[in-house]
């Protein structure tokens, strides 16, 4: 079966399982009305964080995103029934990676240009400006579908979209910010902490919004990279 015709197949799985849809909807709903949140109580210096402040709590659906739509096709042999279909795994592995991303991606944009639009209006003149906001709305499209690509790659890894939520939620949620203010530690070359760089007007240390958008990138690509390995070696 060629590329495409696989690559269609893994866009009408996600277009029709429920719990795949919600994910995505879930992205620009928590991320807009948590932004919202943040920006009418914002007396932060960083209005362009203010603006993207929900991003934090959106990349956890994201995550589920990716996370699902990988692990689902470890459940009731659904993966013996892919393979039959479509005996190189590589090639399946590659096109389903690649419907998540286009499917975050698209979310991704959207929920970053409404929430860019939200944070003008509710911080006025005191907002982002759109030089700013724009790489701020760019960012949020890309940052997101690397949360969503890293998720699937652990999820391929672990087999099991419970054992990687298990993982990455606390990563995101708790590590991140215990160990975050301690200078020159670990935390700043963190998926998370370095790919959220690019929601900030100002920035110290190494990295910048490109570059830790660029250190996110190689963290989701090992992860991709250690799960098309997995699923090489797994039985279906």
């Amino acid at each position: 079966m060629p590329f495409q015709a696989v690559l269609h197949a893994e866009w009408l799985k996600i277009r029709t399982l429920r719990p795949l849809v919600g994910t995505l909807c879930a992205v620009l709903i928590t991320t807009v009305a948590c932004s919202a949140l943040s920006a009418a109580g914002s007396g932060d210096s960083d209005p362009l964080f203010s603006a993207f402040a929900g991003v934090s709590l959106g990349q956890i659906a994201a995550v589920a995103f990716g996370a699902t739509a990988v692990s689902s096709e470890f459940q009731g042999g659904a993966l013996r029934l892919t393979l039959a279909a479509v005996p190189d795994r590589r090639r399946w592995f590659a096109a389903k990676a690649t419907a998540i991303a286009l499917s975050a991606l698209a979310i991704g944009l959207v929920t970053g240009l409404v929430t860019l639009l939200q944070g003008r209006f509710l911080l006025g003149a005191a907002g982002p400006t759109w030089p700013d906001g724009l790489r701020g709305a760019l960012g949020c499209g890309v940052y997101l579908t690397l949360m969503a690509l890293l998720a699937a790659g652990l999820a391929a890894v672990l087999h099991s979209g419970t054992a990687t939520l298990g993982v990455l939620i606390p990563l995101l949620l708790t590590v991140s910010f215990v160990i975050g203010d301690l200078s020159g530690s670990v935390a700043e070359v963190l998926p998370d902490r370095a790919g959220q760089l690019v929601f900030h007007e100002t920035w110290h240390g190494p990295l910048g919004p490109w570059t830790g958008l660029a250190v996110t990138a190689l963290w989701t690509g090992a992860a991709l990279l250690a799960g098309a390995w997995r699923i090489r070696r797994r039985d279906a």
